[in-house]
């Protein structure tokens, strides 16, 4: 089967901004790329995305519901299609790539809120990074989704700089 002829698969994000307007980012514990990515993960059949985006956050980042608020959704879906050398080889190849709602939340918490030892543990490693390095930290072939997101949630990030 071609990749042309695959679904995307369904997906959440989260940019996750705590109070100095910095970007929650976390290094997957399956990857030995240096690259760092926000919270994302499959929205499950029946599930809408936002229960998806709060339930991903609390399996990758420990971050509980009551840390966090929502601040916008991005208008649109945003889709990325893996590279050659990954198709077939994750999601047992079910999928071209994904399509994804993102959120941007605030953190209300504090940095011991945060606990990527998680049942779920997808990061071995986090931090908190500049929105505008966004792009240039994440896997080369998520850098226009990135890019999108952070068009999508600027409005909102130029605000939360002046509190």
């Amino acid at each position: 089967m071609s990749k042309a002829d695959l679904p995307y698969r369904p997906c959440a994000g989260v940019m996750l901004v705590n109070r100095d307007g910095r970007v929650f980012v976390g290094q997957r514990v399956d990857s030995t790329l240096e690259a760092w990515q926000m919270p994302q993960g499959g929205i499950d059949p029946g599930e809408d995305a936002l229960t998806a985006a709060i339930r991903e956050l609390g399996e990758e980042t420990g971050v509980a519901p009551d840390k966090v608020t929502l601040v916008a959704e991005a208008p649109d879906e945003f889709y990325y299609d893996l590279p050659d050398d990954l198709f077939g080889k994750v999601w047992q190849g079910k999928w071209r790539g994904q399509r994804q709602r993102w959120f941007l939340f605030r953190f209300l918490g504090e940095d011991s809120d945060v606990d990527i030892d998680t049942a779920h543990k997808e990061f071995r490693a986090w931090r908190w990074a500049d929105p505008s390095d966004l792009p240039t930290m994440i896997v080369p072939f998520k850098k226009a989704l990135y890019e999108a997101v952070l068009t999508a949630f600027q409005p909102h990030l130029a605000a939360s700089e002046t509190r």
